[in-house]
């Protein structure tokens, strides 16, 4: 039988990109600072660029988000033995989303929320800026429809499937 998600601690969930450099990173910024102690966000990258872009950084600073302690970091680390258990994992990135993830401990509800990467973008300063504040508000958005949903009240999988419409998707992993 399914069963309503029993909660009195915080949900831990980790967003993963491949360099874990910009939207893995503002998604566990804005969420830390948005979830109000609901939700504990960690980031990490399958092959992380070791800096922080600076475009992100200032992307969160101009949302008044905190950006102390914010790294580039490997998800090896999310994997290792007394690793915090995730509720969630979300993949922001296509390429992260097809690549063989390590085991997570926690039985984690995986969902993927592609977002096209800004560190990409070429042209201008101005323009680069304008591709952070995009991804920021399309990651902002879903983790806000995020936020909005009673997840203490609902089954396991149908949080899955409303984490997967979010991301605009139909897939959604649930470890059982």
């Amino acid at each position: 039988m399914l069963r309503p998600v029993d909660r009195m601690k915080p949900f831990n969930v980790l967003f993963l990109c491949t360099g874990n450099s910009a939207r893995s990173i503002m998604a566990e910024a804005y969420l830390n600072s948005a979830g109000k102690g609901r939700f504990v966000a960690y980031s990490a990258g399958s092959h992380p660029q070791g800096t922080v872009n600076p475009f992100a950084l200032e992307q969160l600073e101009r949302n008044g988000i905190d950006t102390a302690g914010l790294r580039s970091k490997s998800w090896d680390a999310f994997a290792r033995p007394g690793a915090p258990a995730m509720d969630f994992v979300l993949t922001v990135c296509d390429q992260a989303a097809g690549e063989a993830c390590p085991f997570w401990p926690g039985r984690p509800i995986s969902a993927h929320w592609g977002v096209n990467d800004p560190a990409k973008a070429q042209g201008s300063e101005d323009d680069k800026r304008e591709a952070f504040a995009r991804a920021f508000a399309e990651l902002s958005a879903r983790i806000d429809l995020m936020l909005a949903l009673p997840l203490e009240k609902l089954e396991r999988l149908s949080i899955g499937r409303r984490l997967a419409e979010i991301g605009g998707g139909a897939q959604a992993s649930i470890a059982e």
